[in-house]
Parts: C-alpha cells; sequence; structure tokens
C-alpha cells in the first residue's frame, strides 16, 4: 500500500515519496509524450493497492504509463512526423531492495538495470558530452569528481547542441540512508568552471608533444621555394 506520494518536479527530474522511500525519475525525449507519461503515473500511484516493495515494481508501474501512452498518441505523432520518444533513468531503494538499484527505461517500456560495468548512462543528446566521460570518469571515483565530469560533459554538448542548455539539475541518492538530495544550477553559478575548461583545454592542446608537426612544417619549409615552379607547371594548358 501507498503510505503516501508527493512530486517535486524540475523541468527533467521528477522526485517522488513512496510508500516513505524517494525515488527520482530523469526524463528525455518528446515533452508531450514525457509529461503524459508522468501524469498518468502519478495519478496510478495515488490509486495502487499493490506494495511498492521492489524497484522494479515502480519501473514495471511506470512502464505500463509509457505503454498507455503509447498506445493513445503513437500513430498521432507518426502521422505528423513525429517519433514516440521517451528515455527514463530511475534510481531509488524500496523496503525489500538489497541495494539501491538504477534502471533505464526504453520508449518501447522495457528496462534494463544499470550495473557497475556502467559508471555513466547518458539519456538524450549523448555525441559531445560522451568522449569527455569515456576518457575520465571511472566507476570508483568519487562523487565529486564524477560531478565535475558531468558538468563537463554537460558544457560541451551545450556549446555544440542547440537544444541543450542550463539550467542543470542534479540528484544525488545516498544509498546507506535512502535520503536524496537536489539542487538546480543556473549559468552563472558554473561559470567558472565552464571558462576555465576551456581555457585549459586550449592550453593542454597548445602544449601536446609537437615533434610530428615540427618535422611536417620543416618539410613544408624545405619545399616551400620549388611551389610557384611547381604551381606554373600545373596549369600550363598541355
Amino acid at each position: 500500500m501507498i503510505s503516501g506520494n508527493e512530486n517535486i518536479s524540475a523541468r527533467k527530474i521528477y522526485v517522488y515519496e513512496i510508500e516513505g522511500r524517494s525515488v527520482f525519475l530523469m526524463a528525455s525525449g518528446l515533452r508531450s509524450v514525457r509529461d503524459k507519461a508522468m501524469a498518468y503515473f502519478e495519478e496510478a500511484l495515488t490509486h495502487n493497492e499493490e506494495p511498492m516493495d521492489r524497484l522494479f515494481k515502480v519501473a514495471n508501474a511506470f512502464s505500463h504509463q509509457i505503454r498507455k501512452a503509447e498506445q493513445e498518441d503513437r500513430k498521432a505523432l507518426e502521422e505528423s512526423g513525429l517519433s514516440f520518444n521517451i528515455f527514463c533513468l530511475m534510481g531509488g531503494r524500496m523496503e525489500k531492495d538489497d541495494e539501491h538499484k538504477l534502471y533505464l527505461i526504453y520508449p518501447q517500456a522495457n528496462w534494463v538495470e544499470i550495473g557497475q560495468g556502467t559508471p555513466y548512462h547518458i539519456i538524450g543528446s549523448a555525441g559531445y558530452g560522451k568522449p569527455v566521460l569515456d576518457r575520465t570518469l571511472k566507476y570508483e571515483d568519487s562523487m565529486r569528481f564524477a560531478l565535475k565530469v558531468g558538468c563537463l560533459a554537460f558544457d560541451s554538448t551545450r556549446i555544440s547542441a542547440a537544444d541543450v542548455d542550463f539550467p542543470i539539475d542534479v540528484v544525488i541518492y545516498f544509498g546507506d540512508t535512502g535520503h536524496l538530495f537536489q539542487r538546480r544550477f543556473e549559468k552563472e553559478d558554473l561559470l567558472e568552471i565552464s571558462e576555465g575548461w576551456q581555457e585549459r583545454l586550449r592550453t593542454s592542446v597548445a602544449n601536446l608533444p609537437s615533434n610530428w608537426l615540427d618535422a611536417f612544417f620543416a618539410e613544408i619549409s624545405r619545399g616551400e621555394d620549388s611551389w610557384p615552379d611547381a604551381l606554373a607547371s600545373f596549369r600550363t594548358p598541355g
């Protein structure tokens, strides 16, 4: 039975209190699909009579609402040239879970559990931030380090993707207590790390080993005197 349900929403992050346990859900995709699935899910929680004692049961309940929204809207969306698109990350720990869990939920309403083999997962625009994460983040890294890397990955995406921008919503879940902390960051909050990252990136590129470039440009310099004759021969008809 659900002893209470409280919802706090912040753009693409939703926090629920279900049977005294905190569950967070991060979503990406088509806004109308996301909003409808969330509204149906919140309504279902208030009328649910089955115990939500495992997080996979909460994921199943949300997946059911995705299927409901899909049955209602997919045809109309596709006729309008849009795809039925929603990806979600759901995390938390319910009463009978042996540890905190994280699930990736697909538009098809199926899900997979994310474990230690995956130090991060991206939903939404992935191409620009993924190289930063691949090169730096490891599962054993501290949360402080992970947040820095996450912000840099977001900044790389923000610079290159027109549909990504501030604010950033951050959720930290404490697996041992089940407590959850949420914070929103605006552009001015992270201006120092954004500008510092850009300047350090340029400095790092300038300081990279360049023996191969020295040899390359030396070769260009040695052959520079012969270029005019070579170009004249190339342009001469016949």
